[in-house]
């Protein structure tokens, strides 16, 4: 193997082993709680920095459209780092640990989800997200690598990928919208 190959297998491997590892059962929480959250009419709330943020908007399209492929309504999600003028004007005017919990504080409902995706589960914009979600009534749950952070025991349910690889950590918040989005697809063809 060339010296691309062997990099390319040890991430593979390292992603592979990551997954393998871990403990899905949080996964089938969120998945769980996002069906009853959809089949209420509530509202899925998704942010992240980065290549997190990213993620968000990704995964939104996916609960959007994918959870149902055109077979009926698609899940209320938002991605609250989407719009670049919002994000801007409050981190303008106010301070960008701010951006996403007066978002929430607008348009937050009782029952609604949060979905927070970090690496670190420090970043302050998350950290008041989560306390702004819990103080709305909001189910909290988060995909975090490293130690978790903060956000790890301040969320209801945090589905934790302890690997110090922040790419990793990134590929594993689109598996777990991925797995969440096809158990919604099964379930809902089966009971539309």
């Amino acid at each position: 193997m060339t010296g691309s190959q062997v990099f390319f297998r040890d991430y593979a491997t390292r992603l592979q082993a990551t997954l393998e590892a871990a403990d899905l059962s949080p996964v089938g929480t969120l998945a769980e709680a996002i069906l009853e959250a959809w089949r209420a009419g509530r509202c899925i709330y998704l942010c992240g920095n980065g290549g997190s943020a990213g993620n968000a908007i990704h995964l939104v399209n996916d609960l959007i459209y994918g959870a149902v492929q055109g077979r009926g309504p698609g899940v209320r999600a938002h991605a609250l780092s989407a719009n670049a003028a919002v994000l801007t004007c409050l981190a303008n005017d106010t301070d960008y640990s701010e951006v996403f919990a007066l978002q929430l504080q607008t348009f937050g409902q009782p029952g609604d989800i949060l979905l927070a995706l970090s690496g670190s589960g420090n970043s302050p914009n998350i950290l008041k997200a989560i306390e702004a979600g819990r103080a709305l009534g909001m189910k909290t749950f988060a995909v975090l690598g490293y130690s978790g952070g903060k956000a790890r025991t301040l969320v209801d349910v945090p589905i934790h990928f302890p690997v110090d690889d922040m790419q990793i950590s990134e590929d594993l918040q689109l598996v777990v919208g991925h797995m969440v989005m096809q158990w919604l697809m099964a379930e809902t063809a089966k009971h539309p």
